[in-house]
């Protein structure tokens, strides 16, 4: 995915740009096409003049500069109306579909419910959604939770398991345990099983008042005729439906249908997420992973009509998160499904929850995607950025934590892929500054450390090494990569203006806000800054618990307790100390000095089993430590 200069000839480029400035300011479509004249991606524009040449100004980002890459030739179709516009992009899409447009991928993460289109159906979970008249219940969040529905719906209605229906001399073995009513030896038929399935179908959806309401009635009839085993199994049928209604019905929102539709867009990953609520109770989610090379406001309005069809109609109501495209995405349903659905933004309070909650969705379902992919796109925008030879898949991180030169700490994380490591995250105790107040200092003792030991254990070198600070603090670690013999780039990243400072430049790199390097930097910086800090407030928090102890002895006030400490330096070199001795240094009786030399001795073996052991991430990721709390 590398965007370098060197994948497009600049005489290309050059007339790409001259293409796109003779555009005409006039809506229409337009079409990309790589070197073999395929069209690679689709959009629309009020004003093509407009649209086109933002491809060419200013900063363009990481996805636009790919799209931009691949091309080799730019054409446009004149319309009438914007909207004609958004049809014939519609239509061109599915025509062709283009490498680099939204073509509703279902999200492969969840599993769904699938009832087939057969004359007698079966059921069974799916990751794939196939457009031949199944219904598809889901997706659900987990295997676990949809297994236990299909188990569930196998005990109590009992479809047939066989994939192909032949005729069979013998039922199965399912039908024999009352798990199948055996249509391929004729002895259910097809009116009886297609009430099954629809009982099945009500139970997936939510619609389960008028089923539970008929088991009900079979249930007191089976009593009343004194069919007691069967009128328990109905008993078992309906407890089990209730406890099945309550743990799929998330919310009810309201009376009447609506949709949900949610998105999260970053960089070039956008997620879709579709809640549909019927009758008031929400019976389904839709998750679409797709990629955006366009601006978030086209992929949104590319998405709502290739979403609703004829086939999968609108209901009465859809809330979106923003309004842009609501217009043109009403007068589609109006002309083209013939609905009068009304798309506007979540006010009241239940919507506004209902959508916070499928936003939520497609957040979890893009760091998901970032987790399982990592960052190429923020790796390939720094290796661009920085001028590196190879993307830099290894990114160590540095920050330094201290308070008035106590309890200096360095933090030391590490990121692969563009994606924390946290079993490799470090923290550094500072040995050398004696209290002092020097974080070049600090930085220099926390490299040198951690680089010798990579040099001496022929570990990985990274191939970036990120430090908390400008100029300063990367020709302070500088002298010590260097004296150790290693080349590696280095780059501070300054909080004032997150600017970058890679080693030896004279001005800062300043990126796009919206940079995907540039999030890439921010995002090792705060977990730099996250871990050192937290490590910090937990030696001041160990050091007041000291206080703590001596303050507990009648006779010792917060005064007197500091002045011990820090005459003394641990609670360690206190219990160590014969009572005379530690009652002449610190001005007290012998008999108090007694008592604070004895619940010393009693603190003591908590506060070195705190200090010892495992360092602990804020997060919960371990790091080992050396005996002292630091690492290696």
């Amino acid at each position: 995915m590398s965007d370098s200069p060197a994948d497009q000839p600049a005489d290309s480029l050059q007339q790409l740009r001259d293409t796109a400035r003779g555009a005409p300011d006039h809506s229409g479509v337009y079409l990309w096409k790589d070197e073999a004249a395929v069209i690679i991606y689709v959009g629309k524009a009020k004003s093509l003049k407009n649209r086109l040449n933002s491809y060419f100004a200013g900063k363009r980002d990481v996805k636009t500069r790919h799209l931009v890459a691949r091309a080799r030739t730019l054409e446009w179709i004149h319309t009438d109306t914007e909207y004609e516009a958004l049809l014939l992009e519609n239509n061109l899409i599915k025509r062709h579909a283009p490498r680099y447009n939204i073509m509703l991928k279902d999200g492969k993460t969840y599993p769904s419910i699938r009832i087939t289109n057969e004359e007698f159906p079966r059921l069974f979970r799916t990751r794939r959604i196939i457009n031949d008249g199944s219904r598809y219940f889901g997706p659900y969040p987990g295997t676990e939770v949809l297994d236990k529905y299909i188990d569930l719906i196998r005990k109590l209605f009992p479809l047939r398991r066989c994939q192909n229906i032949k005729a069979h001399k013998a039922p199965c073995m399912y039908y024999h345990i009352g798990r199948c009513k055996a249509p391929c030896v004729g002895k259910i038929s097809q009116a009886d099983y297609a009430a099954i399935v629809d009982r099945v179908a009500a139970l997936l959806s939510g619609a389960t008042d008028q089923l539970l309401a008929d088991l009900q009635a079979e249930m007191l009839a089976a009593a009343e005729e004194r069919l007691f085993e069967r009128a328990a199994e109905l008993r078992d049928a309906i407890q089990a439906i209730q406890h099945f209604r309550a743990d799929s019905a998330m919310e009810d929102f309201s009376d009447g249908d609506r949709d949900y539709v949610a998105w999260q867009a970053d960089g070039s990953l956008i997620t879709f997420v579709v809640f549909q609520a019927r009758s008031g109770k929400l019976v389904g989610r839709d998750l679409f992973r797709e990629r955006c090379y366009g601006t978030v406001a086209e992929a949104v309005l590319s998405f709502i009509p290739a979403y609703y069809t004829a086939e999968r109609r609108p209901p009465p109501v859809v809330f979106v998160r923003d309004d842009s495209g609501l217009e043109l995405a009403s007068e589609y349903f109006r002309r083209e499904l013939g609905s009068d659905t009304a798309l506007s933004l979540p006010a009241e309070r239940r919507h506004s929850a209902a959508m916070a909650m499928a936003t939520h969705n497609a957040r979890e379902d893009i760091a998901r995607r970032r987790r399982e992919s990592g960052d190429l796109e923020a790796l390939e925008a720094m290796r661009a950025a920085l001028g590196l030879e190879s993307l830099p898949d290894l990114i160590q991180g540095f920050d330094i934590a201290q308070l008035s030169g106590k309890h200096s700490v360095a933090s030391l994380v590490t990121f692969r892929q563009g994606i924390p490591d946290k079993k490799n995250y470090r923290i550094f105790k500072i040995r050398s500054l004696e209290g002092g107040i020097d974080d070049f200092g600090a930085m220099r003792e926390a490299t040198a450390r951690h680089f010798t030991r990579l040099v001496n254990e022929d570990q990985p070198i990274p191939d970036l090494l990120l430090i908390d600070g400008g100029r300063g603090q990367v020709n302070a670690v500088h002298d010590i990569i260097a004296a150790l013999g290693l080349e590696l780039p280095i780059v501070g990243l300054a909080k004032e203006n997150e600017e970058l400072w890679p080693y030896g430049a004279s001005r800062p790199i300043i990126l796009a806000h919206d940079s995907p390097a540039l999030r890439l930097a921010v995002a090792v910086r705060d977990e730099t800054h996250r871990f050192a800090t937290g490590m910090n407030q937990r030696l001041r928090g160990k050091a007041a618990t000291r206080f703590g102890v001596l303050e507990g002895i009648k006779g010792i006030g917060p005064a007197k307790a500091r002045a011990i400490m820090e005459r003394f330096g641990s609670l360690a070199a206190v219990a160590e100390a014969a009572p005379e001795y530690l009652a002449k240094s610190a001005g007290l009786p012998v008999a108090v000095a007694s008592a604070v030399q004895a619940a010393a001795l009693a603190a003591l073996a908590a506060v070195q089993a705190a200090a010892q052991g495992t360092v602990r991430d804020p997060s919960g990721a371990a790091s080992p430590a050396n005996g002292d709390g630091s690492a290696p």
